[in-house]
């Protein structure tokens, strides 16, 4: 059974379920079924390669013990059981004493979650699916995780989650790929979503492993926090899928409920690559947890001024999707442009096309690399093209990783080209620190007002018509001439 097809048929079981009310929560249902049917199937691998190894999980909460048969436990005793036993057990290992790293994990992934089915016998069926169609010690069916993912995520996006952009895999692996990050650096992404920019950079650390310390070491330097219960219990089972076990360092909070000068020396990081949530609005208070200058309720300008003061010095670097909006934005965004320019290295803009981020949004987005310590000489700016033939992307043909083998190229051999250009950093102070720079070599078109646009025909058809009626009348002068003569 295919990917889409599977998650239709959960789907469709939970849509005969009164309590599930639309596509948001059966996604949330089907995300905590999935994550504990994972955790079973990983427990089953650790009991044979950990000696010492004891599940977290009580025995009669563990997935095999209530789920895994398909005659078991069903109706009203399935429903009575989840509800009052397994989600209280579960979220009492968040904060009960003594509880391994392991079980506090699982304890955050259910602190905020809930069952909504109501219908014990649909409950069942959706299990024994699940129990039937995956097995996650397989390594075909962990590698099919991802895309469960991007099928959930973009189910996400038509439950209407307003303004939750998952960023497309093209652009996370292009991002990770230009920052390089090397064994031992810690990486930090402090909206993680469902951690596609995390699973990137273990993908790319795991190739440079060569020891089972090196491969430790990954484990300790990968940090993600995530606000929203769902995308964060997502984030957990992806990052456990791509090979950390005790993901202890993915935490479910919001990164900006921290004053910022509590941020000590201890938390700062080697690499923070992010998308911020953008578009969105704090709650009223957030914005006190900042210096006076950085006081604003836009989430995307917060996680800018915390990403900027979290990396370390000399050494820190970032890569950070934003819109446009910053680009040419004033306010509080021209204070941390100028900062940006001033303290760090803002070396590369990569100017992103319309509808990579489809269907979710429309809005203009751009790549921003910087490292902390030097101020900025000059910004190279790169705009992506579309592949030949593309006006805009969609679901159907997305933005792919080949795609980005252009700048790639171009990155360590910098020159002028069709699509790069470089602008003086005091080119960009006189302009009041807008980014938003337009590509020198594409000539704009300037497209008028309609009604400015036929005034003008207008125009030019009368005095066409004007001339036309002029060389008559000379014609006619001419042979009128031409006649007198001849008699």
């Amino acid at each position: 059974m295919s990917i889409t097809t599977l998650i239709k048929t959960i789907q469709d079981i939970m849509r005969k379920d009164v309590g599930v009310d639309g596509d948001a929560q059966r996604i949330s249902q089907m995300a905590w079924l999935l994550f504990l049917k994972i955790f079973d199937d990983m427990e089953t691998e650790w009991q044979l390669t950990i000696s010492d190894y004891k599940s977290p999980l009580p025995s009669r909460f563990r997935w095999s013990s209530w789920a895994k048969n398909p005659e078991g436990i069903t109706g009203e005793e399935l429903v009575d059981f989840v509800n009052n036993d397994l989600f209280p057990a579960l979220k009492k290992l968040a904060t009960t004493a003594g509880v391994s790293e392991r079980g506090k994990v699982v304890g955050s992934v259910f602190e905020d979650a809930y069952n909504y089915m109501k219908s014990g016998t649909l409950l069942r069926q959706v299990i024994n699916t699940i129990e039937v169609d995956f097995d996650f010690n397989s390594s075909s069916d962990r590698h099919l995780f991802n895309d469960i993912y991007e099928k959930v995520l973009a189910d996400l996006q038509s439950a209407g989650n307003a303004g939750e952009y998952y960023t497309p895999r093209a652009v996370t692996q292009f991002m990770v790929d230009m920052i390089d990050p090397q064994p031992g650096e810690s990486i930090l992404d402090p909206a993680c979503g469902t951690g596609g920019f995390l699973t990137n950079a273990i993908e790319h650390l795991q190739k440079q492993a060569k020891t089972h310390e090196d491969r430790k070491k990954i484990a300790e330097n990968i940090m993600g926090v995530e606000k929203k219960p769902m995308p964060h219990m997502l984030a957990v089972t992806n990052v456990m899928l791509h090979g950390i076990d005790v993901p202890s360092r993915i935490r479910h909070d919001n990164t900006l409920t921290r004053p910022l000068k509590d941020y000590g020396p201890r938390d700062r990081v080697d690499i923070v690559i992010t998308n911020p949530p953008f578009g969105g609005m704090e709650e009223d208070g957030i914005e006190k947890n900042f210096q006076k200058k950085y006081q604003t309720r836009e989430t995307a300008d917060l996680f800018m001024a915390l990403i900027m003061h979290l990396l370390k010095p000399d050494v820190g670097r970032a890569a950070v999707v934003l819109p446009d909006g910053f680009l040419f934005g004033e306010g509080v965004k021209t204070t941390l442009k100028r900062e940006l320019l001033e303290e760090f290295n803002l070396h590369t803009i990569v100017r992103l096309p319309k509808g990579v981020f489809s269907p979710y949004t429309g809005i203009n987005t751009n790549i921003l690399f910087f490292e902390k310590g030097k101020p900025t000489k000059h910004v190279w700016f790169f705009e992506h093209p579309y592949p030949e033939g593309y006006k805009s992307y969609s679901r159907s043909k997305p933005l792919t990783i080949q795609e980005f083998d252009r700048e790639k190229a171009w990155w360590n051999k910098r020159k002028t080209t069709e699509h790069a250009w470089k602008i003086p950093v005091e080119e960009i102070v006189a302009r009041n620190y807008n980014l938003d720079c337009k590509n020198p070599h594409v000539i704009e078109v300037n497209h008028r007002d309609p009604e400015e646009l036929m005034a003008d025909y207008q125009k030019i058809v009368a005095q066409l018509q004007a001339a036309q009626q002029a060389l008559k009348s000379e014609l006619i002068a001419c042979l009128g001439d031409s006649k007198v003569n001849g008699q």
